[in-house]
């Protein structure tokens, strides 16, 4: 853990996304960071290259990225595989409307009190989650129930079959529709395994599997079982690399989804990066 001077040189990083969508809360935050700091350098990026290329060129100053989730998402994505995590401490003041995964790591939410954590807060390391294709997890990852698809050839991809059967419809006598029953997402068949032991193979459909990067090197992995009747009870382990294997499955993390693949593999980095929390989290 290590706590900042208000003297540090900084690099105050504003999405573009933040400045459409809250540009009073970003102005607020941007005053009060400048004004604590005695040099502070503000870099507005229009897109993610001009993004990459502000932080790639910060040399000695702390970033301060003003954004929302997928903002710090692509920040520590960025550093991650530039292989500069472990020597920068990064600052984040959330703006914007996707704000859970900021909230789960203990980041401030309104301008005032996360700029100020920038100036007075302390550095603390924290647990990533590194895939085999090496993506990052920050928070949750969820792997979701398979959801139906729509057929290939349905009138959402013809716009002109639409139009016809807008046309029969006026011509033809409406008879009453049978009710097709709605069906929701089923279950998946997933093989997960906790350090190379098997928590649940593809013979158990499962309803959802959740990872969280724990504490101490560890991740906490949970499996809620598909059941008939009365609810089955969830599976838990908690290991440093977990793997799970399917068929073409997608699954959730931090702010996107990502997918479909059959095998992904991921790995806990124990206190891989640092973020700057207020002094009492």
């Amino acid at each position: 853990m290590a706590t900042f001077a208000t003297s540090d040189q900084l690099l105050v990083v504003i999405d573009p996304v933040a400045r459409r969508t809250d540009g009073e809360s970003v102005r607020i935050a941007k005053d009060v960071v400048s004004a604590g700091a005695a040099h502070t350098k503000v870099c507005l990026p229009e897109d993610p290259e001009e993004f990459a290329r502000a932080l790639a060129r910060r040399g000695s100053r702390r970033p301060v990225v003003i954004g929302d989730d997928r903002a710090l998402v692509r920040t520590v994505s960025l550093l991650h595989r530039r292989r500069e995590l472990a020597e920068c401490a990064l600052s984040f003041v959330p703006v914007g409307g996707a704000l859970s995964l900021a909230r789960s790591l203990g980041v401030p939410t309104g301008a005032v009190a996360a700029a100020r954590a920038v100036l007075d807060g302390v550095e603390r390391r924290l647990d990533l989650l590194v895939d085999d294709s090496d993506g990052v997890v920050l928070g949750e990852l969820r792997i979701p129930p398979v959801s139906p698809e729509a057929p290939p050839d349905g009138p959402s991809a013809r716009p002109w079959l639409r139009t016809c059967q807008s046309l029969v419809r006026t011509l033809v006598p409406v008879r009453p529709a049978r009710e097709t029953p709605v069906t929701g997402p089923g279950p998946s068949r997933l093989r997960v395994e906790v350090d190379g032991v098997t928590l649940v193979d593809l013979g158990h459909p499962v309803a959802s599997v959740s990872v969280t990067p724990g504490s101490s090197g560890v991740a906490e992995v949970e499996v809620r079982p598909a059941s008939v009747g009365a609810e089955a009870s969830p599976l838990r382990a908690s290991g440093r690399t977990v793997t799970v294997v399917g068929a073409d499955f997608r699954y959730r993390s931090d702010a996107g989804v990502a997918g479909p693949v059959r095998r992904r593999t991921w790995t806990v980095w124990e206190g891989a990066w640092g973020l700057t929390l207020p002094s009492s989290a």
